[in-house]
């Protein structure tokens, strides 16, 4: 029994998998680096943030992404945020303009706190496939007793496979 519901399991776990590979979608792989506040009831604290991301865009305009950002406030704070990010067209353009939303967890003192997270930037070519982004980030962080409002002004660098 244990067995059919672990095989049943990653079937469904992989099919979404599947039917994103058999659009043909385009794989983004990149960093991020840049300045993160973390404002509380008790004041606020200003870190750097760095972290690897990766990025599927199923459709031309649509994508969903993961990301994990160590951040140097106190505690080192890590965060792994999903996303669901569309690009708008822009004509005779090639920058890329972008807004996402979707979720993340925060690693630090005191367990695992689940956080919202919005905001947008725009990927600027500099090269055929490789971008620099400009982005930002905001969004509240419901720790125990609190919540935390995070805001993020990141740069880095995309390839697009």
């Amino acid at each position: 029994m244990k067995k059919t519901i672990l095989i049943v399991s990653l079937v469904l776990m992989l099919f979404p998998t599947h039917s994103l590979l058999a659009q043909k979608a385009n794989w983004v792989f990149g960093g991020r680096f840049g300045l993160s506040i973390v404002s509380a009831t008790g004041g606020s604290s200003t870190g750097l943030q760095i972290g690897p991301m990766a990025e599927v865009k199923f459709n031309r305009n649509m994508a969903v992404g993961t990301e994990f950002n160590i951040n140097t406030q106190g505690g080192t704070s890590i965060e792994w945020a999903d996303y669901f990010k569309y690009y708008f067209d822009v004509q005779g353009s090639k920058i890329k303009p972008y807004i996402n939303g979707g979720f993340s967890l925060w690693f630090y003192t005191g367990g695992p706190y689940f956080g919202l997270r919005f905001g947008g930037g725009a990927n600027f070519p500099i090269a055929p496939k490789l971008y620099i982004p400009a982005d930002l980030q905001l969004g509240p962080v419901f720790a125990s007793g609190t919540s935390v409002f995070y805001f993020a002004i990141t740069t880095g660098i995309r390839y697009e496979l």
